[in-house]
């Protein structure tokens, strides 16, 4: 039997196995799937008023309420307001009306973010045209652009505000003292976003160690992790996951990468996998994913070059070789299908693929080809992206990209439709966007969000503004969007 009789063969099964999983799943619990329900989610997670990780409770930040607010600025829409103290690219999280964040506190002031990618180039090419030698430029390209531990001392916080009122609730401090580690100036010392099963808060600091508070503040236990350097000490980003009695985290780093599983109700180690991902570099920073498709539950990771899929006990199930070095992007499902994809600032190697379950050993593509028996289809070139996700809405993948390339694909043959800039002068973008009510929204770092209308073609609808530095991910709860700017936290909300 030929590879592409293979191919056809497993596609209208997976096909047929959706569409009964599908009807049953609609006829059992009356949820309108519109094209973007993911199979994993479960029927807690899935309340609209909770949003329990980064991402969302799918990694898909999709939803469907046409009550939630399509214009705003820092004072049209906008239900409350409040002060965040220090400085966190961490995303808020939601459950039963209580939000989570975390941030670093410290009384000196820390170094501030640039705006886009292309900084650090411009500044070494600046120092090659004065005269000043490789070694010298790369010295001061490090002092200007990394806050190192004996720079300042930090106060990790993790702070509880009240959904209706956007009060505080309480904060607890995590951490006391010079950071483990260090951070590029576009990071912060809690980027990592945490996750809830709605009886405790678990909180990672990669540097750190990983820890849980109950709904109260109450610590319940703590789980020092050694230091790791990572590349160029860029810092952390990966945020947890959860799976039922289990906390995993990822941490690929420059000197042994791993993945490992924690009780949830002690912080005990369950297990933990060493991980073998990249040649050159070793780092990455990307949310694992847990994939529930109809063959069994897996931990999908993208490290530097590879995709490495494990079961819930840590052994590795499958691999994929050819993506990219850089890998920051959580990986997301659709459809019965595993979409992933990573990138490099200003290059061309930005690969995106689309993969079947069941999947076992290296199913690497051979050469030129672009697809066999469980990649549908792999684009190879500037189909990816570097810093935001991906995502998949109204049966369209749209992919943006740090520099403000917005481009929308077909989901089933990965072939592109359109792609267009976001606007003139729109070129640094770092949060994932997000769609509802027909519209994808694409928020820059300067606080600016495009709301581009979802079609066949580019139609920008119209800009809004909160005229401040915004690189974390948002939370969309019930009616309301949550924003996190450099210093405060936006509950945007309809007030028609």
């Amino acid at each position: 039997m030929s590879e592409a009789t293979v191919f056809k063969s497993r596609l209208s099964k997976l096909e047929h196995d959706n569409l009964s999983l599908k009807l049953t799943v609609v006829t059992l619990l009356l949820v309108l799937a519109a094209g973007c329900v993911a199979a994993e989610v479960s029927d807690e997670e899935t309340s609209t008023h909770n949003w329990p990780r980064f991402l969302g409770p799918d990694s898909l930040p999709v939803a469907d309420n046409p009550k939630l607010p399509e214009r705003w600025s820092t004072t049209n829409n906008v239900e409350w307001v409040t002060e965040v103290s220090g400085v966190g690219w961490s995303s808020p999280i939601v459950w039963d009306g209580k939000i989570f964040l975390t941030s670093a506190v410290s009384d000196q002031p820390m170094k501030q973010p640039s705006l886009g990618t292309d900084f650090s180039n411009e500044y070494l090419a600046e120092m090659r045209e004065e005269g000043i030698s490789s070694e010298e430029a790369n010295n001061r390209l490090y002092e200007r652009d990394r806050e190192m531990p004996h720079e300042l001392v930090i106060e990790l916080m993790l702070y509880c505000f009240d959904l209706e009122s956007g009060a505080r609730l309480w904060e607890r401090s995590v951490y006391h003292g010079n950071p483990p580690g260090g951070r590029h100036r576009k990071n912060s010392f809690a980027s990592e976003t945490p996750v809830t099963d709605g009886e405790y808060v678990y909180v990672y600091f990669g540097h750190l160690g990983l820890y849980a508070f109950d709904f109260d503040g109450n610590p319940v236990w703590a789980t020092p992790l050694k230091l790791y350097q990572k590349v160029r000490d860029f810092g952390t980003g990966t945020s947890p996951v959860l799976h039922d009695d289990r906390v995993i985290v990822l941490n690929d780093n420059e000197e042994q990468g791993f993945i490992a599983a924690f009780d949830k109700r002690t912080g005990k180690e369950l297990w933990r996998t060493l991980r073998n991902v990249g040649d050159r570099r070793k780092t990455s920073w990307a949310t694992p994913f847990i994939w529930e498709n109809e063959l069994r539950t897996e931990i999908v990771t993208v490290g530097p070059g590879a995709v490495i899929s494990y079961t819930l006990d840590g052994e590795e199930l499958w691999r994929m070789h050819g993506m990219a070095t850089v890998t920051i992007q959580s990986p997301f499902a659709w459809g019965g299908r595993l979409f992933v994809t990573s990138g490099s600032s200003g290059g061309e190697d930005k690969p995106i693929a689309s993969i079947l379950p069941g999947a076992s050993g290296d199913i690497t593509l051979k050469g030129p080809a672009d697809r066999n028996e469980y990649i549908v289809w792999f684009n190879r070139v500037a189909g990816g992206t570097y810093l935001p996700t991906p995502i998949i809405y109204d049966n369209a993948l749209y992919v943006l990209t740090e520099k403000g390339i917005f481009a929308r694909y077909d989901v089933e043959t990965g072939e592109r439709v359109y792609r267009s800039r976001v606007a003139p002068g729109a070129a640094a973008f770092t949060t994932t966007p997000w769609a509802y009510n027909g519209k994808i929204f694409a928020m820059g770092e300067e606080g600016d969000t495009f709301v581009i209308e979802a079609g066949q073609e580019y139609q920008l609808s119209h800009v809004n503004d909160l005229e401040e530095w915004t690189l974390a991910s948002p939370a969309i709860v019930g009616d309301r969007l949550l924003l996190r700017t450099q210093t405060r936290l936006y509950s945007i909300r309809s007030q028609d």
